[in-house]
């Protein structure tokens, strides 16, 4: 362990704190992190402990998710401009839009929204329950958003359902196509390859196996195969690479790093946990609604 990580977690002790890290973090994260995960999971590990702190190496919405699950507890982000460049792609003024050409139809929103487009929608879901999540509404026509290759990757799954998405997107899985799939079957032909529902339908259709960033570094994990092309951002290979050392990993291209992502280094950490600055506040009713919206969702996954 570096001396700045031993450093922070002295102080994380002083100051009651609990440290999440996203899996596209830097993956010297995990030196201080309690928790390392998918967005809605860290929130909820956060909720469950009694720190009077939460620093989360990740993005804006992901703080105010954790600020909606922990209402009484100081919520920091170590690089306040940290953003999703998906979740920016609708704000409330875009939803109403959507919702009013599309009326009488309910709507689900991806976790990666802010807390503002979340009060507004009826249900949340992520990237592993959002198929679970689609169906239990049982209606015939679901607006979805703001990602449109996870809606239509639900729709592809549901014969019944038609999904109307709105056209936001991930930039880091929009850059994998499906000549890099076909391109990784000849490269590598006794891998698996393991893709995000963010992706194209074209570039999932070709993988063997699509699912969230933990589903895919939990399929990797437990399978037989030692071999794996990763279609997803570069932090989960760097994981997967630490964790599972007996097999073999690689990155189906080499341009998938968000740089929102990447920002977050240990000074930040040390910084915003030392002056306790960023804080990440929700006004109290827009909190109450957008809490509302998640609620429906971990009802629904039960």
């Amino acid at each position: 362990m570096s001396e700045l990580a031993a450093k922070i977690n002295r102080l994380k002790k002083e100051k009651n704190a609990v440290i999440l890290a996203h899996c596209y973090q830097n993956a010297e994260i995990d030196e201080v992190a309690d928790f390392v995960g998918d967005s809605l999971y860290l929130s909820q590990m956060a909720a469950n402990t009694d720190a009077d702190i939460i620093v989360f190496a990740g993005v804006y919405f992901m703080a105010q998710t954790a600020k909606i699950l922990s209402p009484d507890k100081k919520v920091l982000l170590p690089r306040v401009e940290a953003g999703c460049a998906m979740a920016d792609m609708i704000n409330l003024e875009q939803l109403r839009n959507f919702k009013a050409k599309n009326p009488g139809i309910p709507v689900v929103c991806y976790i990666n929204s802010t807390a503002e487009v979340k009060s507004e929608c009826d249900i949340c879901c992520t990237s592993s329950n959002a198929l679970k999540i689609v169906e239990s509404l049982k209606a015939p026509k679901v607006l979805f958003l703001p990602d449109q290759y996870l809606g239509k990757w639900v729709e592809s799954k549901l014969d019944v359902v038609e999904v109307i998405t709105y056209n936001g997107y991930c930039p880091i899985h929009h850059r994998i196509f499906a000549e890099d799939v076909q391109k990784a079957r000849k490269d590598y032909p006794d891998a698996k390859i393991l893709t995000h529902p963010e992706c194209r339908k074209e570039v999932t259709e070709l993988s063997d196996y699509v699912g969230s960033t933990t589903g895919i570094m939990k399929y990797a994990s437990e399978s037989s195969t030692k071999n794996f092309v990763i279609a997803t951002e570069k932090g989960v290979v760097d994981r997967l690479r630490r964790d599972c050392p007996e097999k073999n990993f690689v990155l189906i291209k080499e341009n998938l790093l968000c740089d929102s992502m990447k920002c977050t280094t240990l000074d930040d950490i040390y910084n915003a946990l030392l002056n306790e600055k960023y804080e990440i506040t929700v006004d109290k009713e827009l909190s109450e609604k957008a809490l509302s919206c998640i609620d429906r969702m971990l009802e629904v996954s039960k």
